[in-house]
Parts: structure tokens; C-alpha cells; sequence
């Protein structure tokens, strides 16, 4: 509701408070807490992301450029950054990471009503990872390579919304395949990998897990022909067969059988070679399937070009993690918004215009659907005519 307050106060509503400060309490975020609370920080970490701040310098700025205002933020204490600076520093990163899990099920639960392919009720996961660089002088403690840090997100996506259902940081060295280890995997739903996660051992397990999964085949996998189905080769679908895998490491791993579709792309002209554990969809269904997977690249393209998550307010591990969770936070709190306001706009045009207004006292409905300007007819009714 409006009643004179500031667009990111209201924004902010959306956040469930009651249970954030139930986690406050339980890592212990405001022990020996004057001023600063956990809350504060939160919202301040979250304003600098809607507001594209690059530095705690911006951030205190921006905060303290009306001073009067920053009450009616939802923010009760002064902005310093060095304040800002200790508390992403020292205070437990785990009260954010458990409520920015709560935000991913308040939002998958407002998008439960999309079907990510026609004809197809079950749940679509795509799961990759990305690597954001850092400096390795300083960020030690994120050691990639020899001369060179960075950490990694690998991200599970609910393709309902584009809601990220499970994130992992970890250190640029992990391998992408081992997050696979710390997935709780959903009984009939599919996961859309690519062939970076073509692990046979940890695929068995979606298997036994009663999950079905869609990957693409390396050139180098050994296997033989159980049997050929018929294919439609007109719409693209040159073979469809069920195989057991040769090599003796992959079919140690997995034993059981696997479909493979050869699936060529009219619009481009590539060749795909797809691996499934489902044998009962149809081939082009598959091959839609698969392309759904693009939806998490453009999680990362999207994050990386509108949050704060390449250039870091401090270089503690803690302080990253801090950070990361507040800007995963603040894409989850636009989800939310735009679903409980019903706004047919994406994201993207929900930040630009969010951008401009955080400040403003002003309904969040009338920046969205502005009243149309009327435009006014010249009454002509006492023209005089200059000529008879």
C-alpha cells in the first residue's frame, strides 16, 4: 500500500521481515549491535543493487544524499562505509543464503502456473555454473589459476519464471560435474545439462532417483545399439535409438539403458546428438527440452549485466558471499513484485524504471501504467474567418 511512502519501501514490503529477523536471531547477526542492524545492511546491500551503486562509496552517497528520506527507506541507522564494510566482513553469511532460500520458494510458488513446453506437466530444471573472475592479490582464498581467482555459481533454474531453485558458490577450481553431488533431486523432473555434466556414475543417480535427465553425447562415448525406432526425417529427427553403454567405466556406471536422438535444427543446419533416460516422450518434444536449456545462460547473462556481482564491496570470502546473496535477493524481490502486481513488463524494463524512482513517493502501479496524456482539440467554434 502506498501511504506516502518511498517506491523502495514499498518494494520492500514484499520481503518477509518476521522471518528474516528469526534468522537473526539464530546465527546471531545482532549480538553487541548498537546501531547497524542485520536488517539495515540487508537493505542497504539490496538498494545498492537496485540502484547499480559500484562501491561503498556510491552506497553511502546515495544513502546519505537525504538524510530525511532515509528513515522513510526502511532503513533506521546512518550509512558509513566503513560500518557497512565490517558488518559484510563479520557477520554470518548464512542469515542471507537462508533467506534468499526463502525468497526462491515464496517465488516458485507464485510461478507455478507456467508450463515451460507445451503438453509437458512435469518440473524443468537447467543446470550450469558460472565463473566470475577476481584478482588474485586480492582474493587469495579464491586461488583459480596461477595468476588468476575467481568463484563459481552453479545454479539450478526452475524454467517456471527463471527462478534460481538451488546456487552453490564455490572456488573457480571446483569442477562443474561435483555440484551435481549436492543437488536433492526432484522424482519426476527433468534436468537439462550440458556435456560438461556428462558424468555416468552421478546421472545413475537421477536415474534411481526416479529423475529423468537430457544431455548431449560426447564423440568419444562408447556404446552399442539395443534397438531403432522409426523416425520422422523431415522434421529433423535422424535417429532415435536405445543404447547400452560399451566403455567399461561408463557402463560400470551406468548400467542400465539410455536413449540417443540425432536431432537436426532446421533454423541453423547443426546436428545434436541427445542422451535421455526418458523413453516415452516424443523425439521433437525432447529436442524442445533441451533448447530450454539456453534459459539458465541467460540467468547468468542477466544477472552479470544488471547486479552487482563482477566488482565486489569487499574481498573477504564472507563479504562475497554476502554480496552475492543480496544480489540474488534483489532479482528474486522483482519476481515476486512483478507477479503480485500482475506487470505484463520483464525485469529488465522493471530495473530501468525502479532505477529512476527508488527515492520517489509515489505509487509503484502509476510508474508502470502511467494515465495516457490527453491531447486537446482546438475549439473552433468562434473561429473567425479571414476570408468570406
Amino acid at each position: 500500500m502506498y501511504s506516502g511512502r518511498t517506491v523502495f519501501a514499498q518494494l520492500t514490503e514484499y520481503l518477509p521481515t518476521r522471518r528474516f529477523h528469526t534468522l537473526v536471531e539464530r546465527y546471531g547477526g545482532n549480538y553487541k549491535v548498537q546501531k547497524f542492524s542485520c536488517l539495515d545492511q540487508l537493505l542497504a546491500m539490496m538498494f545498492a543493487q537496485l540502484a547499480s551503486c559500484e562501491s561503498l562509496r556510491d552506497i553511502e552517497s546515495c544513502l546519505s544524499a537525504n538524510p530525511s528520506l532515509l528513515y522513510h527507506l526502511g532503513i533506521r541507522s546512518p550509512i558509513r562505509r566503513s560500518t557497512l564494510a565490517d558488518a559484510n566482513e563479520n557477520r554470518d553469511a548464512r542469515i542471507f543464503e537462508e533467506f534468499a532460500k526463502l525468497l526462491i520458494a515464496e517465488a516458485r510458488q507464485l510461478h507455478l502456473d507456467e508450463k515451460p513446453v507445451q503438453g509437458l506437466d512435469a518440473v524443468v530444471y537447467a543446470f550450469d555454473s558460472t565463473t566470475i573472475s577476481l584478482c588474485l592479490e586480492l582474493f587469495p582464498w579464491a586461488e583459480f589459476r596461477r595468476r588468476k581467482a575467481a568463484i563459481k555459481l552453479h545454479t539450478l533454474i526452475d524454467i517456471r519464471g527463471n527462478i534460481p531453485s538451488f546456487v552453490l558458490i564455490s572456488q573457480g577450481k571446483t569442477h562443474d560435474v561435483n555440484a551435481l553431488d549436492a543437488l536433492s533431486v526432484e522424482p519426476g523432473a527433468f534436468y537439462l545439462m550440458d556435456r560438461g555434466y556428462l558424468d555416468f556414475k552421478r546421472l545413475f543417480r537421477l536415474q534411481q532417483s526416479a529423475a529423468f535427465f537430457v544431455t548431449r553425447l560426447k564423440d568419444n562415448t562408447r556404446y552399442r545399439v539395443i534397438q531403432s525406432r522409426k523416425t520422422d526425417k523431415a522434421a529433423g529427427v535422424l535417429c532415435d535409438q536405445i543404447i547400452k553403454l560399451a566403455g567399461v567405466r561408463s557402463a560400470s556406471g551406468y548400467p542400465d539403458r539410455l536413449r540417443r536422438i540425432k536431432y537436426r535444427d532446421a533454423e541453423t543446419g547443426n546436428t545434436y546428438e541427445f542422451l535421455t533416460n526418458n523413453f516415452t516422450l516424443p523425439t521433437l518434444v525432447i529436442a524442445q527440452l533441451y533448447k530450454q536449456r539456453w534459459q539458465v545462460e541467460l540467468f547468468f547473462k542477466w544477472i552479470k549485466q544488471h547486479l552487482r556481482i563482477k566488482a565486489f564491496f569487499g574481498v573477504s570470502e564472507n563479504a562475497v558471499r554476502i554480496q552475492v546473496w543480496t544480489a540474488l535477493s534483489a532479482y528474486l524481490l522483482l519476481a515476486i513484485v512483478k507477479k503480485r502486481l500482475f506487470l505484463p513488463h520483464d525485469l529488465h524494463e522493471m530495473t530501468q524504471i525502479l532505477r529512476l524512482h527508488l527515492f520517489a513517493k509515489m505509487p509503484v502501479l502509476s510508474m508502470f501504467f502511467a494515465p495516457q496524456p490527453q491531447i486537446q482539440t482546438p475549439n473552433d467554434c468562434k473561429q473567425l474567418s479571414l476570408f468570406d
